[in-house]
């Protein structure tokens, strides 16, 4: 069986054998014991791990040495896959790393690069399990306290999907030299005992230096970056090197923010952060209550990056004819998502935070 396909596909191989030796079934990353396991007859392998320490885990690369740099579009080229268990050709986006036979089932893990883009250099496999997956959501639901009593009792998860979402890491020197104003309360009080409130203002300089490690930015374009903010943070020191064994059984994605788009995000990231650091700094420095007019220009040393596969649970519910996704972290379990809203709890709220604002004030006045 044959899939229609577009003249500009490229052929792509299978990185390693994915059929069980027992029985010749599809064997999957299994992210209770880390191993390759047939779902089927339960064979496991384990994969194989370097000997050197230095060698398991994904190595920060250089950044200025990096020789493929731009942004790549999600489905603008096409790629064919020849599944090796039944034969069938299948189109795939050129940035999607791995995905399931649609004829066979078969887990198929695609080459990790092609010419035009960089091969990611770490993953961090799967610890949550689809089935773990689907209780932190329904602990999560239930939590929700504006969410009707009856989205909580019918919402459940459609299938999951067990997807590698491409991120890069930064670390970063840095170096800021700033400039601010900062001021210093008093009281004053005049001649007939009133008192008021006086700030006096003051100039600050200084220099600021700070390591940044991991500066995380996601690499694609395709997800809601304020559904994986709620999800987020990973464990990035906890990565594997890069090997197809991991993506056995899941999909995965190629990135489509470039590094050096990424690079861009993450000096903003980083900028926000400085600004708070400096700020809270000045703060302790000069026992302060307020700073203003803070500038600052802040130079990158030794900067090196990783390009990671980060683990995501992807579903989603219905409600009364309206679809709601949510995700599950699949490193630590976190949930994230939207949930319907009951108007009816969100008045009785503001009702009840009005009326204890009322007591309060009639308790302090009496």
């Amino acid at each position: 069986m044959t899939q229609q396909h577009d003249g500009d596909a490229s052929a792509v191989k299978v990185d390693f054998d994915t059929e069980c030796p027992m029985c010749s079934a599809s064997i999957v990353f299994d992210p209770t014991s880390g191993k390759l396991t047939c779902p089927y007859c339960g064979y496991e392998a384990e994969i194989a791990t370097p000997e050197k320490e230095a060698q398991r885990t994904a190595q920060e690369m250089d950044f200025k040495a990096a020789d493929r740099r731009e942004s790549y579009d999600w489905g603008v080229d096409k790629k064919t896959l020849v599944c090796e268990e039944c034969g069938a050709e299948s189109i795939y986006d050129a940035l999607q790393v791995a995905d399931t036979c649609p004829y066979c089932g078969s887990h198929q893990v695609m080459e990790a690069s092609t010419i035009e883009t960089l091969a990611p250099n770490g993953v961090c496999p799967f610890h949550v399990t689809e089935k773990e997956a689907g209780a932190n959501f329904q602990k999560w639901i239930k939590g929700r306290f504006f969410t009707p009593s009856a989205a909580k009792k019918s919402a459940k998860p459609d299938a999951f999907s067990g997807v590698y979402i491409p991120y890069w890491t930064f670390d970063s020197n840095t170096m800021s030299h700033y400039t601010a104003a900062y001021g210093i309360m008093r009281i004053v009080e005049d001649r007939d005992g009133n008192t008021r409130t006086e700030i006096d203002w003051y100039r600050t300089s200084g220099v600021y230096q700070r390591f940044v490690d991991d500066e995380l930015v996601l690499a694609s374009t395709r997800y809601d970056g304020e559904l994986l903010r709620k999800v987020e943070p990973y464990n990035t020191v906890d990565n594997k090197v890069y090997k197809p064994d991991y993506l056995s059984g899941f999909l995965a994605e190629r990135y489509s923010i470039g590094l050096d788009e990424g690079w861009g995000i993450a000096q903003r990231q980083i900028h926000a952060t400085l600004d708070s650091e400096i700020t809270q700094r000045i703060l302790r420095q000069h026992g302060a209550s307020q700073v203003a007019n803070l500038q600052f220009s802040t130079t990158h040393d030794q900067i090196t990056y990783k390009y990671l596969l980060l683990p995501m649970w992807l579903s989603s519910f219905r409600y009364k004819e309206k679809v709601y996704q949510f995700m599950v972290n699949g490193q630590t379990g976190k949930v994230g998502g939207r949930a319907p809203i009951s108007p009816i709890r969100v008045t009785l709220a503001v009702i009840v935070a009005l009326i204890s604002i009322y007591v309060i004030y009639a308790f302090t006045q009496s």
